[in-house]
């Protein structure tokens, strides 16, 4: 490759080294017979364009091929599928094999590339070569296209005339200018030291300008024809080559008889004897001054050149240096003849040395981007390697760089804020209230147009409120918040207009809005842009985007501002909406689901409840603590299945049903019977699960019902974990009673946590995960502490299992509660006999055993309960007949007795005997009621203990 690169390197400068006066034909003739040996062709043909459409391409010039060959290529019409019609009219290289060239030898092809003026196509160059694959390689296309450039560049030089007259097989440059190639004469010579004597043939005396009759043959006389200062110089080559016996070229100055002053090229080799001893040289010398002429012509358009140009000798000694690399590198004095590495320039340029070597070692033309040491300023930088050494072009490319830079800095700024609005749109598309679509724009919009401050004005009732702000303290807030849509202000003009607005600086915005000088000092920005949101037809507010600076907003963000206001204005429509039914589905939610869990003696209780997603936070899944009777409490979980209004009002209906049967004092089974009668009722499409459970603080034992849920979760309080194996049953809706129960016995302090699917199931976690995941957390709750706070623990719970950055897929209900047992010591039970004594007998427990608790004051009332109650169960009932008294938050008096018999109260007259006993219980007591029993049923009383022993 650096080979091949060489060559064509030394290709051109040999074609550098033309003179300019050869003929057109000649000139075309020698670039074709290097780019046929470039190619390896076998033959080439030039054309050139026509005056006229119909003239079409003549040919100009060939080599290497027949005139039976050549004759079928003249006059082309421009519209031939032949390669040099086609690069002519496509104006670029066309490579064409044989199978497709008519008239072309098989297993060959032809290659084509244009000659451009200035202007226009010229014509084509177009060499003959064998079939390769796939046509020339790439580096040979590109000696090509140099070569065709090299053509080009000489034709673009001739008059249109001359090419005119070219065309019609008459050029003028043949006829008036001298060729080069005849112009040249070479003379021979021969010097013998041993005489002093110089025999020369004819034309050496007429490069010299000598007559016959002016050379006597002494080398005194071709010394006087050397200019004397190249005399020295010439005199010690000719010795060194002598010494060395080897050879020798230079170039010199001659002073001709005439005055004239020319150059001469000499070359000649060491003559020896039968010894080896040099005794003379013999060479040949022809006349370069046309040649010199042309390299000084050549160095002038060089020295004057915009481009920094410099050329350094196979020594790396510099040779020549233009007027602009001498800015770079210094003064051409200082520079010629030093080495290239020595200049301090060259050596601070990066990579420099390192890429000259490697240019010159390959023989590769390299190119590449510097910054100039000390001014800061870019420049392109390309080595051209060659046989006399390395040429360096330097080209200022700092103002390109910016251009390059600023639009690559405006593509990166666009590209920003596209991706912005697209995120922008996917936010949108995401937001769900009205803040969440204040946010989005936040976050998306004000970073890509550098602004600082947002507000979001909507419109209510004639006034605008302020939605949300982003950059403002509440004070200037509160100043914007309730303007009225009559003022004139410049958010309403904009509303009103329904055009955005923009003000560059406070000046212009005061010059608009006269009078709103404490508005902008209120505000401290310096520009804003007043956008109106419209949405369906009607206006919903503004935004106004503010920044810190004076800034005039471009035509191309102004058209993306209105198409973002548009977005914004769809999305909070949408989030108005869904604000709206929001609010009252949350109304909805605090209506059906307890307000606060009531404070009873058996047990402690926290709650949450989880909504599913981020739409409508209602469902169907709920909880309750209801206090029963003698301090026991029911405890219900419950899940209507499905997430919406429908399911939330379900679950209200059961709710409502569960506090009915509730206050009857039914048992557990019972209860989800009549439950399962009212799902069944709905319709099809409706069922739920739900598990009731009562426990009792004096026996501390639990009774549970469930239908299709799942089992609670039990802490014991040593810290055991584990899930009772309670009867399923089916859920409610689909469930045939009667429903299974099972008692457990908790120890006092136990933990019962019930709970909805909803929190242990997931789309990406089964039931059994989910259960393990709910006992690992109750135990690390309890390690940390946190267990002995229910609040904290329940949302503890929560958050583990439900975390607020991931939806749920279902809605969830949690309910914990601690039990507490009664003590021993607050349980006082008797029995009684089926009499009439039995009334005094409870009369005499009732007092002595108030006594020992301190409620002597409590003793008449509890007499006159016990009395009457147990005197009800003598009348009207059947034993065994049994009498107990709670002490607990209230003092309890229960008569238990074998009948399900209903007591009843009735209005007696003035004249009964009896009938007045049950209002006389209900005028005494807090509350009372009856509770039913398998065995029978028991009736009950409560009444407040004082306030000094209340708990």
């Amino acid at each position: 490759m650096g080979a091949n690169g060489g060559e064509a390197a030394r290709r051109l400068l040999l074609l550098s080294a033309a003179a300019p006066e050869l003929a057109v034909r000649e000139t075309l003739l020698l670039a074709l017979q290097h780019a046929m040996a470039a190619l390896g062709g076998l033959g080439g043909l030039v054309h050139l364009h026509g005056t006229t459409p119909d003239f079409g391409l003549r040919l100009v010039a060939s080599s290497g091929l027949p005139q039976s060959f050549t004759r079928g290529w003249d006059g082309l019409r421009g519209t031939d599928p032949a390669p040099p019609a086609r690069a002519v009219r496509n104006d670029a290289p066309v490579w064409q094999p044989a199978s497709m060239a008519l008239g072309v030898p098989a297993d060959t092809g032809m290659m084509s590339v244009p000659l451009r003026g200035s202007e226009e196509v010229l014509g084509a160059l177009t060499v003959l070569v064998g079939n390769l694959t796939g046509g020339p390689s790439p580096r040979q296309r590109g000696e090509l296209d140099d070569l065709a450039e090299w053509a080009a560049e000489r034709l673009r030089r001739v008059p249109p005339a001359t090419r005119i007259l070219l065309l019609g097989g008459s050029d003028p440059a043949i006829s008036d200018v001298p060729r080069a190639l005849e112009a040249v004469r070479v003379g021979a010579w021969e010097y013998d030291v041993r005489t002093g004597e110089v025999a020369w043939n004819a034309s050496m005396l007429e490069v010299l300008g000598l007559a016959a009759e002016d050379f006597d043959g002494r080398v005194e006389t071709w010394q006087r024809v050397v200019h004397p200062d190249d005399l020295p110089r010439v005199m010690a080559e000719v010795a060194r080559a002598m010494r060395e016996r080897g050879e020798t070229e230079f170039e010199y100055r001659v002073l001709r008889p005439d005055g004239a002053q020319g150059w001469v090229q000499a070359r000649g080799r060491t003559l020896t004897d039968e010894a080896g001893k040099p005794v003379g040289m013999a060479g040949a010398l022809w006349d370069t001054t046309r040649t010199r002429a042309a390299l000084e012509s050549v160095a002038r358009a060089l020295r004057q050149m915009t481009d920094g140009f410099l050329a350094v000798g196979p020594d790396w000694r510099i040779t020549f240096v233009n007027v602009q690399a001498e800015r770079l590198f210094g003064s051409s004095e200082d520079l010629t003849g030093r080495l290239l590495w020595e200049v301090p320039a060259a050596q601070r340029v990066a990579g420099l040395p390192v890429r000259c070597r490697r240019a010159v070692a390959e023989g590769t033309p390299t190119e590449f981007e510097a910054r100039w040491p000390g001014e800061g300023r870019w420049y392109h930088v390309r080595l051209l390697p060659g046989p006399e050494g390395l040429t360096i072009h330097l080209t200022d490319v700092t103002e390109r760089r910016v251009r390059k830079a600023e639009r690559a800095a405006a593509d990166r700024a666009a590209a920003e804020r596209a991706a912005r609005i697209r995120e922008l749109t996917a936010a949108l598309s995401e937001a769900v209230t009205a803040r969440d679509v204040v946010t989005a724009v936040a976050d998306r919009v004000l970073p890509p147009f550098g602004a600082s401050a947002l507000v979001v004005h909507l419109v209510e009732n004639d006034r605008l409120r302020v939605l949300d702000a982003i950059g403002y303290d509440e004070g200037f807030l509160k100043f914007l918040d309730g303007i009225p849509l009559s003022r004139a202000t410049a958010v309403n003009e904009a509303l009103q207009s329904g055009v955005p607005t923009f003000y560059a600086s406070p000046e212009e915005f005061l010059e608009r809005n006269p009078g709103s000088e404490k508005l902008v000092a209120g505000s401290g920005k310096r520009a804003w842009a007043f956008v109106p949101l419209t949405a369906s037809g009607r206006s919903l507010g503004a935004c106004v985007i503010a920044f810190d600076h004076p800034r005039r907003v471009t035509a191309e963000e102004r058209t993306l501002l209105i198409a973002v206001s548009g977005l914004v204005a769809q999305a909070l429509e949408r989030a108005q909406l869904f604000d709206t039914e929001h609010r009252r589905a949350k109304a909805l939610q605090r209506g059906l689901l307890p307000q606060g869990l009531p404070e009873v003696t058996a047990v402690s209780a926290a709650a949450r409840y989880l909504p599913a997603g981020r739409g409508i936070e209602v469902g169907g899944d709920w909880y309750d603590v209801l206090p029963l009777s003698a301090d026991r409490v029911a405890l219900v979980i419950g899940d209507v299945m499905g997430h919406g209004l429908s399911e939330a009002a379900t679950m209200g209906r059961l709710r409502t049903a569960v506090h009915t049967l509730s206050d009857l004092e039914l048992p557990p089974d019972e209860i989800l019977g009549h439950l399962n009668d009212v799902v069944s009722g709905l319709g099809d499409d409706f069922y739920a699960t739900c598990l009731y459970a009562v426990y009792d603080p004096t026996t501390r034992g639990c009774v549970f019902a469930r239908a299709g849920h799942p089992p609670p979760a039990v802490m014991d309080p040593d810290g055991r974990v584990w899930f009772p194996d309670l009867a399923p049953n089916a859920p409610l809706g689909t469930a045939t009673p009667p429903f299974d129960t099972d008692e457990l016995e908790l120890p006092d302090g136990s933990l019962l946590v019930l709970y909805t699917d909803g929190l242990v199931e997931s789309r990406g976690r089964d039931f059994d995960e989910g259960m393990t995941r709910l006992a690992d957390t109750l135990v690390e709750a309890r390690r940390r502490g946190v267990a002995r706070n229910l609040d904290a623990l329940s949302e503890a719970v929560a958050s583990t299992l439900v975390p607020a950055r991931l939806r749920a897929s279902d809605d969830a209900a949690l309910l914990v509660v601690r039990t507490h047992g009664l003590a021993g010591e607050n349980i006082a039970v008797w029995s009684l006999p089926e009499d009439p004594v039995a009334a005094g007998e409870a009369r005499h427990h009732v007092r002595e055993q108030l006594a020992r608790w301190d409620l002597a004051e409590l003793t008449m009332p509890t007499e006159l309960i016990a009395s009457e109650l147990v005197g009800n169960v003598i009348r009207h009932a059947r034993g065994p007949l049994r009498l107990r008294l709670l002490r607990s938050r209230t003092l309890i008096c229960e008569v238990s007795d074998g009948s399900h018999t209903t007591p009843h109260l009735r209005r007696a007259s003035e004249t009964d005997e009896g009938g007045r006993g049950l209002q006389l219980v209900g005028a005494l007591s807090q509350r009372w009621g009856t509770r039913y029993t398998q065995s029978g049923k028991t009736i009950w009383a409560e009444q407040p203990l004082p306030e000094a022993l209340t708990p």
